[in-house]
């Protein structure tokens, strides 16, 4: 009798290890598949698909520190484009212009009015002129804030009898606003200035 419950003694110990080891061995794979589940979680939310020309393309979602080089580069190069591209039309000059000024601080809004006063975009309209800008780099310095940058870039003025190549250089800050439709970088440039802007060579036509 004694044999029959020392074995029952046995048996119940051995139960009650076997039962400890399941459930902590359950914990475990439990806690291992949250963790894998919250990781494909993660990966399925950084996956981004375009489509674009009928097919999805597969992009990948960045945080904004990792993508601020790229989007002030951007924003610079858009606020350039803008305030220099024009075509011999007082509406299409308008829309570019405000365009740039959505990207820019009062210090782009005093140049304009400095060129506007100067008849400089009366003379593009009157005399057919056509104002095209190419980009060459931009330099953005992002390690102390605001972000100083300098862009650097071609300037082409198509006139009736030639083709004058200038070059420009500007600088200026980038610091952060709230992202808009008519900003969607959310970077604002601060004191920009042209540092040159000279001849490179004027063809005949």
């Amino acid at each position: 009798m004694f044999e029959n419950l020392k074995n029952l003694d046995t048996a119940f110990r051995h139960v009650k290890y076997l039962s400890f080891v399941a459930i902590l061995g359950s914990l475990c794979l439990s806690g291992y598949l949250g963790m894998k589940a919250i990781q494909a979680t993660r990966a399925a939310q950084e996956r981004i698909y375009i489509l674009a020309e009928g097919k999805a393309l597969e992009a990948f979602s960045a945080t904004k520190k990792e993508n601020i080089p790229v989007e002030a580069r951007d924003h610079v190069t858009m606020f350039h484009h803008y305030f220099f591209s024009l075509s011999p039309d007082e509406n299409f000059i308008r829309e570019q212009i405000t365009k740039s000024l959505y990207l820019a601080d009062a210090s782009a809004k005093k140049v304009y009015d400095n060129l506007r006063e100067r008849g400089y975009y009366s003379e593009i309209v009157s005399a057919n002129m056509n104002q095209t800008l190419e980009t060459d780099s931009v330099v953005v310095s992002t390690e102390s804030y605001p972000f100083e940058f300098r862009f650097y870039g071609k300037q082409k003025i198509i006139r009736t009898t030639s083709v004058v190549t200038r070059s420009l250089i500007t600088s200026g800050r980038l610091r952060h606003i709230d992202r808009t439709d008519q900003n969607p970088h959310g970077f604002l440039i601060e004191n920009w200035e042209t540092l040159s802007n000279e001849n490179l060579n004027v063809k005949r036509r």
